[in-house]
């Protein structure tokens, strides 16, 4: 089979390997386990994400069997919203792993402490996967992967991006060469600020924190401009990150950026990611231009596309397929052997470079310098 080349090579390649069904992973030698629910463990309940799984309706798929969180009243407060029962609750990580025996984590604490986490699980050979970003520093990211490489297991990171069929429609298109080369992109990503849309106290507290969220709107929204550019690119880092940061609103974020805009280069190619927390409206959206049109990606499911010469063509993507479109069930799948997750969205591979790009885009702000990363 041969398609039109314009993605390399290796982005088509990717793109067939994590929609072939039956795949085995080689990480999952027991057959017996494929037809259980997955044993899922929980930890961090500070991340407002953490309702995904909290409020998830009931299925066959994953069973929650602890959850570690130390902040005792969080968890009482949380259980009074969604039930899930304070006996699954532990004070810390290990003791949750060491009692309830998870066989995989979905990980909603601090981004700071999701190394911390990855080690613990992968001393015990637990999967991990955890929400957006991977990290936002370099030394971390690769501590992380060297730990789930020892240890054979899948380190993935959930984005919801990914759950969008728009997405894939426009990667389709693009595959299929109905823009033609890409020339740009233009991600944007974030909200009216996570205080004025009224987040949780335990996250806003966090979220807000250099040190453990690495910075604001860059970290916070910047991060899946990163994953979608450096996916549509083949999983290739770019040759230059540029960074520009500022405070809107000191008065409400002190400590934190809550404007920022990211350029990537590439050789025939430029990305440029706006993450905002000073957008009128919440918007995942962005904007691809190929050398003979345009693909409009406006939300989950709506899209427009324009050519030359002719005005704006609507169109509206299906949702994903189970399990693409839940990433609890993507990740049983994986852990199943039902799904190789390599090179996708989710995937360690793509969200190094993601983690080098937002590492480089601080280094950039902070000194006002393009960075070039090198080999």
């Amino acid at each position: 089979m041969k398609f039109v080349l314009a993605l390399p090579i290796l982005f088509i390649n990717i793109l067939l390997l994590t929609t072939t069904p039956g795949f085995a992973s080689t990480r999952d030698g027991d057959a017996s386990k494929k037809a259980e629910p997955l044993r899922l463990g929980i930890v961090g309940l500070v991340h407002g994400h953490v309702g995904w799984i909290l409020g998830r309706k009931q299925r066959d798929d994953v069973k929650i069997v602890g959850i570690a969180e130390p902040n005792r009243d969080l968890a009482e407060r949380l259980n009074k919203r969604y039930h899930f029962g304070m006996d699954r609750i532990y004070a810390s990580t290990g003791e949750m792993m060491d009692k309830t025996k998870p066989e995989a984590v979905v990980v909603f604490t601090s981004i700071k402490d999701h190394k911390k986490v990855t080690l613990a699980a992968a001393k015990r050979g637990i999967h991990v996967m955890v929400e957006k970003p991977l990290t936002f520093d370099m030394d971390d990211a690769r501590a992380m992967k060297a730990a789930a490489d020892s240890a054979g297991i899948f380190l993935l990171t959930d984005y919801e991006t990914t759950w969008y069929g728009s997405v894939q429609r426009a990667a389709s298109m693009v595959r299929s060469g109905a823009v033609g080369p890409l020339r740009k992109m233009v991600v944007h990503d974030g909200h009216q600020g996570p205080k004025e849309i009224g987040v949780g106290p335990a996250f806003l507290k966090w979220l807000t924190d250099p040190k453990e969220n690495g910075g604001g709107a860059l970290i916070d929204f910047g991060c899946y401009g990163a994953n979608l550019i450096t996916w549509f690119q083949g999983n290739r880092r770019p040759e230059t990150v540029t960074a520009v940061t500022q405070q809107i609103k000191p008065e409400v974020y002190p400590k934190v950026d809550d404007e920022a805009t990211i350029i990537v280069t590439y050789p025939k190619m430029q990305g440029i990611i706006q993450a905002s927390w000073n957008w009128p409206y919440s918007r995942k959206d962005m904007e691809i231009y190929g050398t003979k049109g345009a693909i409009y990606q406006d939300d989950a499911t709506h899209m427009r596309v324009r050519k030359p010469g002719m005005n704006f063509q609507a169109l509206e993507a299906d949702p994903r397929p189970a399990p693409y479109g839940d990433p609890f069930a993507y990740l049983a799948s994986v852990v199943r052997g039902k799904i190789d997750p390599t090179g996708s969205l989710w995937s360690l591979e793509n969200n190094m470079v993601v983690v080098q790009i937002l590492d480089a885009a601080r280094r950039s702000a902070k000194t006002g310098e393009t960075i070039r990363l090198m080999d």
